[in-house]
């Protein structure tokens, strides 16, 4: 077995605070809008985008379902145009080892991994369309807290589900 060294890679959650930088083009009066903060220190954001770590291409999407105000939180079309975004990225990328994806990593789970019972936990749907079309050899995503108990793995088609809360060691 070999075992690789990975940085820690991360996508916020809806109790993040914002890390997305602020938008320049327009500059709202001060005290309007709080700065953005950084992220975990010596740990890579992922959201939104595709990195290639230890001979694996990953891929992250942060964010939960809309249910309160806050940062980090979406509409089902919201997260649909981010996905679609994202998609594009890895569609310009070319095959490697038969696979454009490795690994996605979200935190909150795809809807039709039946993770979460209440609209909050329910899931993207964005991110069912993503595992189908990219067959990554694992999916892993928190947000739902099972508080003790194990969460069966799951499978859409050969992609792995898991998940990640509050830590799991995998081995790929």
């Amino acid at each position: 077995m070999t075992r690789l060294n990975v940085p820690l890679l991360y996508v916020p959650g809806n109790h993040d605070p914002e890390l997305r930088p602020i938008d320049i083009t327009w500059t709202p009066p001060p005290g309007f809008i709080e700065p953005p903060t950084a992220g975990p220190e010596g740990c890579i954001n992922i959201d939104g985008r595709i990195v290639e770590e230890s001979g694996l291409r990953v891929a992250g999407l942060g964010g939960s379902i809309r249910y309160k105000p806050g940062p980090n939180q979406y509409s089902q079309g919201q997260m649909s145009w981010r996905a679609m975004k994202l998609e594009i990225r890895m569609r310009l990328k070319p095959v490697r080892d038969g696979r454009k994806l490795d690994v996605l990593v979200t935190h909150s789970p795809p809807s039709a991994a039946g993770e979460g019972q209440d609209p909050a936990h329910a899931g993207f749907v964005a991110f069912d369309r993503l595992i189908r079309r990219f067959h990554p050899v694992l999916a892993v995503h928190g947000h739902v807290h099972p508080y003790g108990r194990v969460r069966p793995e799951r499978q859409i088609g050969t992609t792995r589900v898991v998940n990640v809360v509050a830590t799991r060691l995998l081995e790929i």
